[in-house]
């Protein structure tokens, strides 16, 4: 048993198999949500909320559970305990005989997912003293492999066992890194048990309590925008992100570090274009597939086999993406990411819909190419900009910073496409995307001119 737990590659398997689920679960939903629509008779703004509801859990729990790991319960148990709640929801959902019920059973999915990345990260920042980037770079390809992989995965699956299936397959990553975790992660000492005004100071519960009305308040008026402008929601959304934002700066040990976004501004220019990259892809990940089978009349397991030619590019381009980070700086992959946006955004729209299937082909790898590269470049530049002592409140809310642009995506896509997805959404969403990256070409730019000032003072005091 010793020798297992001290076997690197075995310990990292365990963390690895369970980190996985978050982005897996993510993606792979795209190819079941035109089956849901039809199944239970919704409208693709209706159906978003199997997205939404998804990425707006994990938006606030990743930092939730990050601080209930550091001062409430074990890592260990916390990894194992989120790894149930997956394994509940993938049980369970198959048998939902209602839309609702199945939202609820998405939400406790995305709990659960959420609270094994923090702690995954901490086990291996509290029990793998060499190589420590090295060991965090193995679940950084997992996330970025599963979250390409996923439409294609997921097509695959519901030709074998219909949108149910999309769930069942946790059951066998559960189990390995459930019986592995068991086995081999240390026991850690008890934390000192909190009163119930220590624990709400310690969390800050009345900022997740405020996060989390904005981001709902949010993403309600974005997704009823198709219906008119809601402005009483657009109002309460605006007074609770105020709210939200006073009341982090009043308290010592804040949800979020809003100080910190105006301190580090090259780090949180980093957040801001993993956002737009976010936003730019999910709109893809989740459009895409419903395009293809709605529109194109094509098979669920065509739509993820062509998927592939995107999510396929990706994974190939992450390593070298990587080497290329390594030997310069990150300056010129994020640029470069960002105007390989913009030729597949203006491809996809004056190309794409006309263009034979080899054709349609290149466009998914020329955006694929901008995924991988973004992805990587981007994590490399949050590592580098953030301060040494806030590295494990950079990285969570790097990770909430996809959720944020998931969530976004969703709301274009419900704003375009409404109860149907026509060739006519399907350039208006091209028109969109350039937009979207134009945007991030520009703050590319601004990121690279600021990083080329740095001064070497602030860098030597981090």
């Amino acid at each position: 048993m010793n020798k297992w737990r001290d076997n690197r590659k075995v310990f990292l398997t365990a963390i690895a198999f369970g980190t996985m689920l978050n982005p897996l679960n993510s993606s792979m939903i795209s190819l079941a949500l035109h089956q849901i629509q039809h199944e239970f008779g919704l409208s693709f703004t209706t159906v978003s909320w199997l997205i939404s509801s998804f990425y707006l859990a994990s938006a606030v729990t990743q930092p939730v559970s990050g601080r209930i790991g550091d001062h409430v319960m074990s890592r260990r148990t916390l990894f194992l305990f989120g790894l149930v709640l997956v394994a509940v929801s993938a049980i369970c959902a198959p048998f939902a005989p209602t839309f609702a019920v199945l939202i609820v059973i998405r939400l406790l999915q995305a709990i659960g997912s959420s609270a094994i990345y923090p702690s995954g990260v901490g086990l291996i920042r509290d029990h793998i003293q060499e190589k420590q980037a090295s060991a965090l770079a193995v679940l950084s390809i997992f996330a970025s492999a599963m979250t390409a992989l996923g439409p294609t995965l997921g097509g695959f699956l519901m030709t074998i066992g219909g949108w149910p299936a999309i769930f069942l397959v946790n059951l066998p990553f559960i189990l390995i890194s459930f019986f592995l975790g068991l086995l081999l992660f240390p026991k850690e000492q008890k934390k000192r048990k909190l009163r119930i005004g220590e624990t709400v100071r310690t969390l800050d519960l009345p900022g997740m309590l405020l996060f989390t009305v904005c981001i709902v308040l949010l993403l309600s008026f974005l997704l009823s925008l198709g219906d008119g402008i809601q402005y009483v929601q657009g109002i309460l959304c605006l007074l609770s992100a105020g709210a939200f934002i006073w009341w982090e700066y009043q308290v010592d040990e804040p949800f979020i570090q809003i100080r910190m976004f105006r301190e580090e501004q090259r780090l949180s220019l980093v957040y801001v274009q993993f956002i737009i990259l976010n936003i730019f892809f999910y709109c893809l990940f989740f459009g895409l597939p419903s395009y293809f089978q709605d529109e194109l009349g094509w098979r669920v397991e065509m739509t993820g086999l062509f998927m592939l030619c995107m999510s396929g590019v990706s994974i190939i381009v992450s390593p070298l993406t990587g080497k290329w980070v390594d030997r310069g700086d990150e300056r010129h992959p994020v640029l470069a990411s960002a105007v390989l946006m913009l030729a597949g955004a203006s491809a996809m729209t004056f190309f794409f819909i006309p263009a034979p299937l080899w054709g349609k082909g290149l466009v998914l790898a020329l955006l694929g190419l901008s995924y991988g590269i973004g992805n990587v470049a981007l994590q490399a530049a949050m590592l580098k900009e953030s301060p040494q002592q806030m590295i494990g409140t950079s990285s969570g809310l790097f990770q909430t910073c996809r959720y944020l642009g998931s969530i976004l995506s969703s709301a274009v896509l419900g704003m375009l496409f409404g109860d149907e997805i026509a060739g006519a959404h399907f350039a208006q969403l091209g028109w969109t995307l350039i937009i979207i990256s134009l945007i991030g070409i520009g703050v590319s730019l601004y990121f690279s001119n600021m990083v080329r000032g740095r001064q070497p003072i602030k860098k030597a005091a981090r």
